[in-house]
């Protein structure tokens, strides 16, 4: 008995510290809702001086860490809520939610979260010493230096450590997806993108928030929720510019036609929409005009034909991973554009985007191909799957 007293008495003592530590951290003592009240002032002033542009207010803030990165970002909203602070004496950790939106293209805002250290002025006043993502948050493209922009007809490009020349030769590529997307697509989308380039492959890792060696080769993705609301946030076309940069005219503009691609079919890309279908889709999109002849844009499946290794199966997610076999990846991408493209060539360009929305529109994965093969195009997935091998056979063997 006396174990098991010692025992509850242990836990009650640790109850009790890992309550405190939660309300003001290792070393410290509560913050008051006082205090509270005081810091989200604080970034409610700090949030309205950066939306005013007003660089002497921002400065009455605390220290002039972001001010400057982001004079030209054409911002709608700002603002912080405060989630959490930690006061040890005369400092402060604050945890706090961002929420911003971008000028004419974000019809939700975007939430972020931020960490700002916060110390205590000489007349008794808490001012913001740094602002950092938080943990586990990704970084926003204006904490990796100052932030260019650059405006094309339908797109939006900002980018970081990158000239205006090369800005804008970005808003051309973009400028020209647009229109081509909607011309496959239709225009049942917002007809306008935003396309974020960091300085180097290490800046893209950041606003992923994942490590580099996760998207070495890969020249852009696009960030968004699948099937989000109308008025949900623009989704970001991100670059690679290590890897964009040794592409050739053509392939950059089918990457950013691809990318632009998923901005477009989002609403109508779920769970139920297999990665070969969303990424063969959206390579097809970005072929088309282009003038590559199957084996020049499937060179990897190619050679995996000519050699007698025809694919048994479509493609799995899975085989779309960024594992670090470069072939296996070039093959399911490959293998998922020459799906689309002979449904656009023997069942026509709409029936390939009906088939698309048709597969979209399932809320799981069971059953939805199976069902869009019998519904749209008449056909089953064990003859789809003999047809698409016939068919790789015939266009590169």
């Amino acid at each position: 008995m006396a174990g098991r007293r010692r025992t509850s008495g242990t836990r009650v003592v640790l109850a009790l510290c890992l309550l405190l530590v939660w309300l003001v951290g290792c070393g410290g003592r509560p913050a008051t809702d006082g205090a509270k009240a005081e810091v989200q002032h604080l970034l409610d002033r700090r949030a309205a001086a950066i939306l005013g542009h007003d660089e002497a207010a921002y400065l009455r803030t605390g220290a002039q860490d972001r001010f400057g990165n982001l004079r030209a970002v054409p911002l709608a909203d700002w603002s912080y809520r405060l989630t959490g602070l930690r006061r040890t004496g005369d400092s402060a950790v604050a945890e706090a939610e961002l929420r911003y939106r971008v000028q004419g293209y974000d019809r939700a805002p975007v939430s972020a979260g931020r960490t700002l250290t916060l110390s205590l002025d000489a007349a008794g006043g808490w001012y913001i010493e740094s602002e950092r993502p938080a943990k586990g948050s990704a970084e926003q493209l204006w904490d990796q230096g100052e932030v260019s922009v650059v405006r094309g007809d339908d797109s939006l490009v900002l980018g970081v450590g990158q000239s205006g020349t090369a800005l804008r030769s970005y808003a051309a590529l973009a400028d020209r997806a647009v229109p081509a997307v909607s011309q496959a697509w239709g225009t049942d989308w917002p007809r306008r993108v935003v396309v974020l380039v960091p300085k180097s492959l290490a800046g893209m890792a950041g606003l992923l928030g994942a490590p580099a060696s996760s998207y070495r080769g890969i020249a852009a993705v696009t960030t968004g929720e699948t099937g989000a609301p109308a008025n949900a946030p623009a989704d970001r076309i991100i670059v690679n510019p290590d890897a964009y940069g040794v592409l050739g005219d053509v392939g950059r503009q089918v990457v950013l036609t691809h990318e632009t691609t998923h901005v477009a079919t989002r609403a109508h890309t779920g769970a139920a929409t297999p990665l070969w279908l969303s990424e063969g889709y959206a390579d097809w999109v970005g072929y088309l005009g282009s003038g590559r002849s199957p084996s020049q844009a499937a060179p990897e499946l190619w050679r995996a034909v000519t050699e007698g290794r025809v694919p048994k199966a479509l493609p799995s997610d899975a085989d779309f991973g960024f594992s670090g076999d470069a072939g296996r990846l070039a093959r399911a991408y490959e293998s998922g554009w020459m799906a689309c493209r002979m449904i656009a060539d023997r069942w026509g360009e709409v029936g390939l985007v009906e088939f698309y929305r048709a597969v979209g529109a399932h809320e799981r994965r069971a059953g939805a191909v199976e069902d869009a093969l019998k519904d749209v195009l008449g056909t089953s997935l064990e003859e789809f799957t003999g047809e698409w091998r016939e068919y790789l056979r015939a266009q590169l063997g």
